[in-house]
């Protein structure tokens, strides 16, 4: 008689986990699809705070690279602002080059002052509070240079040519049209993606490692200044593209907008908010603070009958918009993302 030897059935192979940076980008992809058709279903006037959110949000994630993954903390993000800003809006004026065009080319500019200063800032071993200072002057004599010159036409800046029709080679649309929204989108959150690939990339292991012990860093072999570098290079380069932007939604710049102080703690402020370090404290910092500065300002300058004693009492939405700044800051030290991250791991 012959015997059939019964094989065991084969083991299913269960299917490897998603990496973190492959579930960061999928849920980056839900969140850009799910937002497509917000311009569409918002009046006029909440799709533009829309769009500056998505403008903050390019600012935040610029901000976050360097100081939340290099540890950089810089408090002169509005030079690379400005610089973006003024670069595309010059070539455009002066050479009728698209603001494309204008926009790369002031992300390369950006992009080499930060490598400047910051070779020197590093050579020289400017840390912390001293290199935050660099950052600071720097930005307010771009602006002081900018007021002064006639180059850039002074104090008077720059007024965007209007066209006629619709363009995105031009990057001008009707005043109301969905197309600011889903050009910032895009921009956005491709902004989003390279910050995802660059700290999970090799590159972005090294800028964390430097972050936390530099010295040890350094003696392990860590190329230390050229991935610093390449982190303030990337980093002003995404500050670039949301001047660039900025400019050509508003049609208007000049060195106040786009060097002045207010521009760099509009970069840092979401990312204090929603988690300094982490990928989604930019994207939940400029919602939130996007959204509470319109809210606060509406409520205050138009209050309801039970309020109707503040109408037109000056200052006194952003008297409110700070005191509520200072509670998350104290209820939420490491941002909102942050805290959550850290009670989830508990």
């Amino acid at each position: 008689m012959s015997t059939t030897i019964e094989r065991p059935a084969p083991t299913p192979v269960k299917a490897p986990p998603l990496r973190p940076q492959h579930r960061q980008l999928a849920i980056l992809a839900v969140l850009v699809l799910l937002a497509i058709p917000l311009p569409l279903l918002l009046p006029p006037a909440l799709g533009a705070v829309a769009v500056r959110i998505l403008i903050f949000l390019l600012m935040a994630v610029g901000w976050n690279i360097m100081s939340g993954f290099g540890g950089m903390f810089s408090f002169g993000h509005a030079a690379y602002f400005g610089l973006g800003a003024y670069t595309s809006v010059y070539l455009l004026v002066e050479h009728g080059i698209s603001p494309w065009i204008g926009m790369v080319a002031g992300m390369v500019v950006a992009a080499a002052v930060a490598v400047v200063i910051g070779y020197f800032s590093f050579r020289y071993q400017l840390q912390g509070a001293y290199f935050a200072l660099t950052t600071f002057a720097f930005a307010e004599a771009l602006r002081l240079i900018a007021t002064s010159s006639d180059f850039v036409n002074r104090a008077v800046g720059f007024q965007v040519p209007l066209i006629q029709g619709e363009s995105l080679w031009q990057l001008q649309f009707a005043a109301d049209s969905p197309a600011y929204f889903w050009v910032a989108l895009v921009l956005a959150g491709l902004a989003v993606a390279v910050s995802i690939v660059f700290l999970h990339s090799r590159a972005g292991k090294y800028v964390t490692a430097i972050r936390d012990d530099e010295l040890a860093a350094a003696s392990l072999g860590t190329p230390v200044l050229r991935h610093k570098l390449l982190t303030v290079a990337l980093s002003a380069a995404i500050t670039a593209v949301a001047g660039a932007y900025y400019t050509q939604y508003y049609l208007f710049v000049n060195p106040d907008l786009a060097f002045g102080a207010s521009v760099s703690i509009q970069a840092i402020v979401p990312v204090v908010i929603g988690g300094i370090g982490t990928v989604w404290g930019p994207v939940v910092g400029s919602v939130i603070m996007g959204s509470l500065s319109d809210v606060t300002a509406t409520l205050l300058r138009t209050p309801p009958e039970f309020l109707g004693f503040l109408q037109g009492r000056s200052g006194l939405d952003v008297v409110l918009y700070a005191i509520l700044l200072i509670l998350i800051v104290r209820l939420l030290p490491k941002g909102i993302v942050g805290t959550l991250k850290e009670r989830w791991r508990r």
